[in-house]
């Protein structure tokens, strides 16, 4: 099959997933073409990453005039179709007039996009999030485009489900990917029982980088945490910090090291200023691939106290490295992440961070690496991310067939 993939923003560094999700797809024998809304951001540190945003289009990037035109052309061509899609797009954009504003911008990326595809002669179009570009993805089938489908990945599409058109964007795909049995469930809780069948359990995952890593135990003289994430509110960091600060008063020795950056750096740099953690709390900025998995081969534990997730592929990729993870039950994530693996935690609770932290410290080398054992072998069996992309592949080829990874 000729398959398109579509993203608000592609590559991205929090966003390596999609692009092994297509290695994947493109190693079972189909042809895929990227596009991205938006952009990449400056930050890209893989070279993965950098060969991708050369191969990626990108809509905006065509400028107003452009887009414009091709609306033009596509209204005068099909003015049915085109009427049904302005309808569509009203319907989708909801309440107030920036909302509709915003909608009507995408249906003209999208009658651009339509254009684009037929050129490629692109069978299907798959969309990756269910915010704005299964929006897109939608108007574009509406415009007499390719199907489409869509990954919905979680915490955004399930805090704002009426505002994102949740149920529209279901029924109106031929197939929805939920990235976890719990995100399966509230794609059902937002849809009709007669779309249930429709919405598939595909997981994301890790590549071979990981997955054949030649593993090391736990360095004896460890005491690293690790914590890769966007500094944004959404990951606790600060509740992160906070019990440091209650660990090392405790007497504990330790170190910090978080990985990412984002809005929250200036505040999270302060934080660490104002209760004198500079000693044992560092923050990095952006690093890639290969630098995170130095990381965390260094590390005793990794960390990760979310507020809101889908389910984090950071930690599956520390687990497939052989750490243990701290993580919050939150999500997908005890879908992966128990007591046999790491420890879990109840969300936005200090006191239970840094009673885990100081459980990972004082644990004895031999659970460190049964723990580490466990969480490698799931990751094996549920996220190695080339035998999930087929399951991608199969579902779009035939939608009605059962497509999940337990």
């Amino acid at each position: 099959m000729s398959l398109a993939y579509l993203c608000n923003v592609y590559p991205a560094v929090s966003h390596s997933f999609i692009r092994r999700e297509i290695a994947g797809v493109e190693k079972a024998g189909h042809e895929v073409h990227r596009f991205s809304v938006r952009p990449a951001r400056g930050d890209l540190r893989d070279q993965a990453d950098v060969r991708e945003a050369e191969r990626t289009e990108v809509i905006l990037t065509n400028g107003a005039l452009t887009l414009l035109m091709d609306a033009a052309a596509l209204f005068l061509s099909r003015p049915i179709k085109s009427l049904n899609a302005l309808a569509a797009a009203w319907r989708l954009s909801g309440p107030g007039l920036k909302r509709k504003t915003l909608h009507l911008v995408y249906l003209l990326e999208a009658a651009w996009l339509v254009r684009r595809l037929e050129r490629l002669g692109v069978d299907h179009l798959h969309a990756h999030f269910g915010t704005n570009p299964a929006a897109v993805a939608l108007l574009v089938q509406e415009l007499g485009g390719p199907s489409f489908s869509f990954t919905a990945h979680g915490p955004d599409e399930f805090d704002a489900p009426i505002a994102l058109s949740l149920r529209t964007k279901i029924e109106a795909a031929t197939f929805v990917a939920a990235i976890s049995s719990f995100g399966r469930s509230q794609l059902m809780r937002w849809s009709g029982t007669e779309h249930w069948d429709k919405i598939k359990i595909v997981r994301c995952g890790v590549d071979t980088a990981f997955l054949d890593e030649q593993i090391s135990p736990v360095p004896s003289d460890s005491i690293e945490f690790v914590c890769v994430a966007r500094l944004s509110t959404q990951k606790g960091l600060p509740l992160l910090i906070a019990a440091c600060d209650r660990l090392r008063q405790s007497g504990e020795r330790f170190t910090v090291t978080i990985i990412g950056d984002g809005e929250l750096r200036e505040s999270i740099e302060g934080q660490i200023r104002d209760r004198a953690l500079g000693d044992c709390v560092r923050l990095t900025g952006v690093r890639s691939s290969a630098e995170i998995r130095d990381h965390i081969r260094d590390a005793r534990c990794f960390v990760l106290p979310s507020f809101a997730e889908g389910l984090p592929v950071v930690l599956m990729e520390a687990l497939a490295l052989s750490r243990p993870v701290i993580a919050t039950a939150i999500g997908g994530i005890p879908e992966l992440v128990d007591s046999k693996c790491g420890w879990l935690i109840p969300a936005g609770s200090e006191a239970a961070l840094m009673e885990a932290m100081h459980a990972a410290l004082h644990v004895s080398p031999d659970e460190l690496v049964a723990k580490g054992a466990v969480g490698r072998d799931r990751v094996r069996k549920m996220h190695d991310a080339e035998r999930n992309a087929t399951l991608i592949a199969t579902a779009i080829a035939s939608p009605k067939t059962s497509t999940c990874i337990r």
